[in-house]
C-alpha cells in the first residue's frame, strides 16, 4: 500500500462521518467510518520503520478536518474566525485521541490486539470535552443517533456515551471481520464474527424499538404555548426598540392563549436594553423595566399563567459583596457588575424569577482561559447581546408554577447539548423542559436543524417533554419519547400550542449522569500513564 492509498482512507473516513451525521444523514455510516483509520493505524504499526513516530497523527488527521468542516461549517455565518478556529482545534483534538490508542497499543501491546483502548480513550476525550473552556461537543459521537431516535430508547440508561460505545464497538468488529475475509480465514470464524457484528447492531436496536413501543406517558398534562417571533438577529433583534419586539411575540401570543394555557415560552434574549437611549436592565430594578412591565400586565389577566421569556440583564454588585470573576468594572465608577443571558419567569401575584445561563458558549458568551486571555476579551466573537464574559449561575435553578405542583428547567441555547447537564434539573425536581434559544445567527443550514435534534436526546434520557421556543430556528414540541409532536418552520414567524405530558420519575441516566465518561476516563488515565512509563522503560533499555 502506498502512502497517498493512507490519504484516501483518511478522506474515506471522513465523508464517512459526515453522510451518517444528522440531519441528513444515515447513522448507520458511523458504524463503518473508523474503519479505514483503523486500517491506517494497523499499517503504519506493521511497518513503522517506514513512518515517523507522529505519522499515525498526520494521516487520521484529514479525516477528522472533512468530518468537522463539512458538518458544522455553517458557524461561519457568524464568524469565519470562530469557524476556522473551532473546526481546526477539534480536529486536532480527536487526532491527538487517536494517536494515544496508537501509542499505547505500539508501546504495551505490538502487534496484538488493543481495540478496546480505542473505546476507552474516544470516550475520555469525549467526556473531558464537555466541561473545559474550550467545550464543543457537537460532534461526540452519540449525538448522530439524534434524527434516528427509536434506535437509543435506551439512552435513558447510558446517556449519549452509550451510543458513542456502540459506534465504535461496531466499528471495531466489523475491521476484524474484514481482516479476517482480507486474510481467507476459515468459514467457521467468518460466520462467528458476521454474527457478531449482526448482533451488535440488531440487540441495540430491538432492545430500543421495544422500549419506544412499550412506553407510556403520564396522563397528567398542561398545555404550552411556544412563540417564534422570527426578529432577524443579524438586523433586526439590537436595533429595534424593545417594545416593538414585546409587541410582537404578545402579538402572537393572544392568537392561541386562553383561560387553559399554563405557559407560555418566548426565545432566548427576546428583552434587550434600549441602547438608543442608554437604558440596561438592571436586576435590582427588573419589575420597572417597561417591557417586563407589559408582559406582567398581560399576565395578570391570566391568573394561572406563566411566562418565561429571555433576557440580557445585569446586577450591580454592593459594596460588600463579593465580586465574581466575570464581574466588569463600571468606567467611571467603582462599582462591578456581571452580565448574564437570563430566563425570566414572570407568573401573577408571585415576585420576578431569574435563572443566568450556566453553560456558556466558547469564544461567545465566555473567554476562554479567562487569566490568561482576559486583554483579549473585546474580541470575543459577537454572536449579539452583550459580548465578552458573562455571569453565571452556581447551580441548575428549577422553577416552581402553580402552587408548586408544576417545576420547570429553563434551558438556554448551548446548556441542551449537554446531556448530564440537564439531568442536573431534573435531580432537582423538574418534570418538564423548556428550551430557548436563537438559532437564525448560521441561516439555512443544518445547524438550527441539529440543535433542534439534540433536544430529542435529552427528552430521552430524562424521559422529560421539552417545549422548545426559537427566535429564527425552529420551535418545537417533544414527547418523552423524543417524538417531535408539531414544529414551525424555518424564519416564519409564528405560535404554537401543544398539550405536554409531565414526568417525576428519575431515569438511571439521570440518577448517574455521565457514569461511562467517568469510567472510561479513570481506565484511559491508568492505560496512557503505563504506556508513558513503559515507553521510558524501553528507552532505557535500548
Amino acid at each position: 500500500m502506498k502512502k497517498f492509498h493512507l490519504l484516501l482512507l483518511s478522506v474515506l473516513s471522513g465523508l464517512l462521518f459526515t453522510i451518517g451525521w444528522p440531519v441528513n444523514g444515515f447513522p448507520g455510516f458511523l458504524f463503518v467510518a473508523f474503519v479505514p483509520l483503523l486500517f491506517i493505524e494497523d499499517y503504519v504499526s506493521k511497518n513503522k520503520n517506514s513512518f515517523s513516530k507522529f505519522s499515525v497523527f498526520f494521516y487520521v488527521y484529514p479525516a477528522f478536518f472533512i468530518w468537522n468542516l463539512l458538518t458544522t461549517y455553517w458557524i461561519v455565518y457568524s464568524t469565519g474566525v470562530g469557524m476556522i478556529l473551532a473546526v481546526a482545534a477539534n480536529s486536532f483534538f480527536m487526532a491527538i485521541c487517536f494517536y494515544f490508542y496508537h501509542f499505547t497499543k505500539r508501546v504495551l501491546y505490538t502487534d496484538k490486539q488493543a481495540y478496546f483502548v480505542l473505546i476507552f480513550y474516544w470516550i475520555c476525550f469525549e467526556y473531558l470535552h464537555l466541561d473545559w473552556d474550550l467545550s464543543w461537543t457537537w460532534l461526540h459521537l452519540g449525538n448522530g443517533f439524534a434524527s434516528y431516535h427509536k434506535w437509543i430508547q435506551w439512552y435513558e440508561f447510558t446517556g449519549a456515551f452509550g451510543g458513542t460505545f456502540w459506534v465504535i464497538i461496531v466499528n471495531i468488529f466489523i475491521y476484524k471481520l474484514l481482516l479476517k475475509l482480507k486474510a481467507l480465514s476459515d468459514k467457521k470464524s467468518i460466520i462467528i464474527s458476521s454474527s457478531i457484528v449482526v448482533s451488535l447492531i440488531l440487540v441495540p436496536l430491538i432492545i430500543s424499538f421495544i422500549i419506544y413501543y412499550t412506553y407510556d406517558e403520564n396522563p397528567k398534562t398542561v398545555e404550552v404555548v411556544a412563540i417564534q417571533p422570527n426578529i432577524d438577529p443579524y438586523n433586526e433583534q439590537y436595533d429595534i426598540l424593545p417594545e416593538e419586539a414585546i409587541h410582537r411575540i404578545l402579538n402572537l401570543t393572544r392568537e392561541e392563549v386562553d383561560s387553559l394555557t399554563d405557559f407560555v415560552i418566548a426565545p432566548e434574549s427576546s428583552i434587550q436594553p434600549n441602547y438608543n437611549i442608554g437604558e440596561r436592565i438592571w436586576e435590582s430594578e427588573i419589575q420597572y423595566f417597561r417591557s417586563i412591565d407589559s408582559l406582567e400586565v398581560f399576565v395578570n389577566n391570566f391568573p394561572d399563567l406563566t411566562f418565561v421569556i429571555g433576557a440580557s440583564t445585569r446586577k450591580i454588585y454592593n459594596e460588600n459583596e463579593k465580586i465574581s470573576s466575570t464581574a466588569r468594572k463600571f468606567i467611571d465608577s467603582e462599582k462591578y457588575y456581571d452580565a448574564y443571558n437570563t430566563a425570566v419567569f414572570i407568573e401573577t401575584s408571585k415576585p420576578l424569577e431569574l435563572y443566568h445561563k450556566s453553560k456558556l458558549t466558547p469564544g461567545v458568551e465566555k473567554m476562554p482561559f479567562p487569566k490568561l486571555l482576559k486583554p483579549l476579551e473585546s474580541f470575543a466573537i459577537d454572536l449579539g447581546g452583550t459580548i465578552g464574559s458573562l455571569g453565571i449561575d452556581t447551580e441548575p435553578k428549577v422553577y416552581n408554577s402553580l402552587n408548586d405542583s408544576i417545576k420547570i428547567a429553563a434551558i438556554i441555547c448551548y446548556e441542551s447539548v449537554y446531556g448530564e447537564f440537564v439531568t442536573e434539573f431534573v435531580k432537582n425536581g423538574a418534570n418538564i423542559i423548556f428550551v430557548i434559544t436563537n438559532d437564525g445567527w448560521w441561516g439555512n443550514t443544518p445547524g438550527h436543524k441539529q440543535h433542534l435534534s439534540f433536544s430529542v436526546l435529552r427528552a430521552v434520557e430524562t424521559r422529560r417533554s421539552i417545549a422548545r421556543s426559537a427566535n429564527t430556528g425552529i420551535s418545537a414540541f417533544i414527547n418523552q419519547r423524543g417524538d417531535v409532536l408539531e414544529e414551525t418552520k424555518y424564519w416564519v414567524g409564528d405560535v404554537i400550542k401543544h398539550e405536554l405530558s409531565l414526568n417525576s420519575k428519575k431515569t438511571v441516566y439521570v440518577n448517574y449522569g455521565d457514569y461511562i465518561g467517568r469510567i472510561c476516563g479513570l481506565l484511559s488515565a491508568l492505560f496512557l500513564l503505563i504506556s508513558i512509563s513503559m515507553s521510558f522503560v524501553k528507552r532505557k533499555n535500548i
